[in-house]
């Protein structure tokens, strides 16, 4: 590793890597450094029993040929190498709920998303059209997401509340629920996530969603691959601990190791509220301190990692988002210790093994860190190992077996078909991915108040600049249209986007 470079990018998740490639394909020195053994931040695999885990990345939408991921995709050079299976078209995601025997599937296609709902809905095709023209106009209203450099966004859009423009399209209180029950993938809030998350979260899905055979990850390698093409360099175990402010700009940052690499240009693709810390609190105005130290990071998730016995439980193409009560699809993060979980949401990786056995499936829910405050202060990493206990792995094991509880109400006799279970919680996405206290989305997006979760990609340091989930939009197509709004600010917007439109005609 040099000491000088011309962009020191903290952190190699997606943000971070889809920022270095960009910035290096222009001819920039870049460094990127990432304090744990494995790169990726949420593009990151584990191996349990042979069997490969997504750790974030459960599937992706917009990757059809001339749709907006696949050209940023192809812009970064990746797109050609990833091994992708296509969903179910008819039914990628199915929406169910404990008081109701039918599944409800979104599907490929706006016209096939219609389709297949107004055959459960029939008295509610329009009202579905509406909710479709809906999406489609605000996710039109944001030019990046469609990779335009001219326009800007309608300011009022982002007051508009998701729960309320849903309910606003019907009557129907079960197709509402319907409609919202992906909101897993935001972690919908009644009266505050607003209607444009909503949109951009569902809307690249229902153009196309896929998943990543043998797992996300591969996206991490292909994007180092052509970081180190354009000369870009990375390294691991080189956790960033200080910067340097001098003048009212970056000249160095410090690792927890003692060595410190110099740059023109720094990239926080990690929490905004330890970046401010990194660099010293007293460097920025108190107002924009106490608002980012205020903000409420979005509720954490506990996870089961099931690994079956061979050939025992068949491969689903699609994905559950599966509720206990119809009635609470917006509240299932407010649970009690008695109610939880309220919801889950079931997946499982695409391999070349079989299309017709699963390998293992991951059963995601929510979970508050208040709940693993007796081990808080905790650290447990592949680069910094600690015990958290026998209480913790109590805990765990408890918890799991109450999950499994629920699952086994949606999947009947599944247990049969189990090898081994493990489990992730709040404390795990913490120290693995870096969110502030695990949590799965970044800072909450408030339609109440959204200028004040609202973060700029440009600090008021001269040349420090932020990145990635906890920045515009979080998920892979949000993130990467992030790093793209972060390097503008460096290279300029009109050039960027033209270069990326050039180079995906």
């Amino acid at each position: 590793m040099k000491k000088q470079y011309d962009v020191v990018i903290i952190g190699s998740g997606l943000g971070g890597l889809v920022s270095a490639i960009i910035l290096a394909k222009e001819g920039y020195s870049v460094c990127v450094l990432e304090k744990n053994n494995q790169y990726g931040g949420n593009l990151q695999t584990f191996v349990r029993d042979k069997t490969i885990f997504d750790t974030g990345i459960h599937y992706i939408g917009g990757l059809s040929e001339g749709q907006n991921l696949y050209r940023y995709f192809k812009y970064l050079g990746i797109m050609d190498n990833l091994n992708l299976k296509k969903m179910d078209e008819d039914g990628f995601d199915i929406i169910s709920f404990e008081d109701d025997e039918n599944e409800y599937p979104h599907a490929q296609g706006y016209d096939n998303f219609k389709n297949q709902l107004s055959s459960f809905f029939p008295d509610e095709v329009k009202n579905i059209d509406r909710y479709c023209q809906q999406v489609i106009k605000a996710c039109d209203t944001f030019p990046l997401y469609n990779l335009r450099s001219e326009g800007e966004y309608d300011s009022s859009l982002l007051s508009l509340n998701a729960k309320k423009e849903i309910d606003a399209v019907t009557d129907n209180v079960k197709l509402r629920a319907v409609l919202a029950g992906t909101n897993f993938l935001y972690a919908g809030i009644e009266d505050k996530s607003p209607f444009y998350v909503h949109a951009l979260s569902v809307n690249s899905y229902i153009q196309s969603s896929w998943r990543c055979i043998n797992g996300g990850s591969q996206i991490t390698k292909q994007l180092i691959k052509q970081l180190k093409i354009h000369g870009g360099e990375v390294y691991k175990y080189k956790e960033a601990v200080q910067y340097v402010v001098e003048d009212n700009a970056v000249s160095s940052v410090i690792m927890k190791d003692g060595s410190e690499v110099f740059g023109k240009y720094f990239v926080s693709n990690i929490d905004p509220k330890a970046t401010l810390k990194m660099a010293g609190i007293d460097k920025f105005r108190k107002a924009y301190y106490n608002r980012i130290q205020s903000l409420e990071g979005g509720v954490s998730a506990f996870s089961l990692y099931v690994v079956f016995k061979p050939e025992s439980f068949e491969y689903l193409n699609h994905n559950y988002y599966h509720f206990k009560d119809s009635k609470e699809v917006w509240s299932s993060h407010d649970y009690t210790e008695e109610t939880w979980p309220k919801a889950f949401m079931a997946s499982m990786n695409a391999s070349k093994k079989s299309d017709k056995w699963a390998d293992g499936m991951t059963f995601i829910t929510y979970m508050k860190f208040d709940d693993l405050q007796a081990w808080a202060d905790t650290v447990n990493t592949t680069a910094e190992k600690e015990d958290r206990g026998e209480s913790y792995e109590a805990f765990k094991s408890r918890k799991a077996e109450r999950f499994l509880q629920e699952i086994e109400l949606k999947f009947p006799g599944i247990r049969a078909c189990i090898k081994s279970i493990h489990t992730s919680s709040p404390l795990s996405y913490r120290d693995y991915i870096g969110g502030h206290n695990g949590n799965m989305y970044g800072y909450e997006k408030d339609s109440n108040n959204p200028m004040k979760t609202f973060i700029a990609s440009k600090t008021k340091l001269d040349n420090l600049y932020l990145t990635g989930q906890s920045i515009n939009m979080h998920g892979v197509l949000g993130v990467t249209i992030g790093a793209v709004v972060t390097c503008s600010e460096i290279v300029g917007k009109d050039y960027l986007v033209n270069k990326i439109n050039e180079a995906t005609k």
